[in-house]
Formats: structure tokens, sequence, C-alpha cells
């Protein structure tokens, strides 16, 4: 997941991120071959609106996101040049929002009929690329201005999953930044992780709508929070304007 989510960031052909979103949205529709660990054998995920599929998601999240490919300030700048840092966060944010929206579209479509037993398998599949996309943001976010969190790349990327919970860009005192099984950033990241497994369930709408309700949706939501990141940024940026000379 944690490559699918990053190529769809990345792509910039139509051809491409409609190969990648249709290898997400088969994923989902496996259902009981699917092998995270928040899903039962059979589909017979029970994770949605549970306690348990917090911790469970959020298991996965952890899993996931050191293995997210992020590209440092160097490469964002060869691969966007003549852009500024705003002009940059703003082509990472619209990248992001339109990675979201077409998982959202395809797992959408994906919710035929013969697979609503498995609907919970799809909206978890849905969430972890949808976090993936959003994860990958915020850190090549961090990497824009300037402010890359401090550690090893696991422990970055914590760090990143504790901007992702609390919708600003890191700051956080040592003490939110412990992710233990009970720790107040674990409780939040749960709350958060099933806050967006919902909004996935509730987009699929009325006679199987999902497709258009989960692109707009996501879209949406993903913009949202790259915007409320890249604001927290600039105002403690050391080159929120220009790039270091």
């Amino acid at each position: 997941m944690a490559e699918l989510a990053g190529d769809l960031s990345e792509a910039r052909s139509t051809s491409r991120r409609r190969e990648i979103t249709a290898a997400i949205a088969r994923l989902a529709g496996r259902g009981g071959r699917l092998t995270w660990t928040g899903v039962q054998a059979g589909g017979r995920a029970t994770w949605t609106g549970t306690r348990a599929g917090g911790r469970r998601l959020t298991a996965e999240v952890l899993a996931m996101a050191p293995r997210l490919p992020v590209r440092d300030q160097q490469v964002l700048r060869a691969q966007f040049p003549g852009l500024g840092p705003d002009g940059l966060a703003d082509a990472l944010i619209h990248g992001a929002a339109r990675a979201s929206g077409g998982v959202g579209a395809a797992v959408g479509a994906a919710m035929v009929l013969p697979f609503i037993p498995a609907a919970p398998v799809e909206i978890a599949v849905e969430t972890l690329a949808l976090v993936g996309i959003e994860l990958k943001l915020i850190a090549e976010l961090h990497e824009v201005y300037g402010l890359r969190a401090p550690g090893s790349r696991v422990e970055r990327m914590v760090t990143y999953i504790g901007a992702w919970a609390h919708r600003r860009g890191v700051g956080l005192a040592p003490g939110e930044l412990v992710l233990a099984v009970g720790s107040p950033l674990w409780r939040r990241l749960e709350r958060r992780l099933l806050a967006r497994a919902g909004r996935s369930a509730t987009s699929l709408g009325p006679l199987l709508t999902g497709a258009a309700a989960g692109a707009l949706l996501n879209r949406r939501e993903t913009r949202k929070l790259g915007h409320d990141i890249r604001n927290d940024l600039r105002k403690r940026s050391p080159h929120p304007a220009s790039w270091p000379t």
C-alpha cells in the first residue's frame, strides 16, 4: 500500500494514475485474500466503528509509514523547476488531492453488489491509501519549508503521523510524540482514523453511488489538510517565500 500511495501521489500522466487506482481497487475487491492484520479471512472484517478497529488501523499505519517514498527538498526542486516554496507546496497539495480523489472514485466504483459483504475490507483499504497519500504530503511539505523532523526515517515518520493526527506541522511537545498503545497520541490517531474510515463509509451513499461522492469528499479533505499544514509551516519556516541561498 505504501508503494501504491506514493506512486499515485507522484504520477503525472492520466494513464499512470488510472493504472495505479485500478490496482488499489483490485486490492480492495480481493476481500478475503487480503492479508493486512485488520481483516479476517473471508472478508468478514469487523473493525468498523470499534475500538479494536482503531487499534488495527493504527498498527497498519505505523507499519506503512516508514515505507512511504518521501522526496527531499533537493529532489522536489529538481522535479518542479521554477517554483518557489509556496508554488511547490501548492503543486504537492494539488497532486495529493487528485490522488485522493482517484482512490475514492476507484474504490467507490468497486462497491458493486457482489462485494457488499466485504465492504469493511474496501473501506479499510481506501482509508490506508488515503492516509498514506496524506502522510507523504505532510512529510514533503516539511521538506519544502526546511522543517524536516529530526531523527531516523522511522522516527521522522512517527512525528509526521503526529502531525497528521493534530492537523498541524511538527512542533509537538516531547510527551505528545509517544505512540505507545493507550498514549494520548495513540488515542487521538485512533479517533482520526476511525473518523476517516467513517467518512469513506458514508460516501458510499444510497444505491452504492460511491464513486463520485468518494472522489469529491477525498479531494476536499486532503486539500484542506494540506492547506492547514502548509499555513502552519509557513509561519515557522526560515524561508517561507524563497529558497535559501
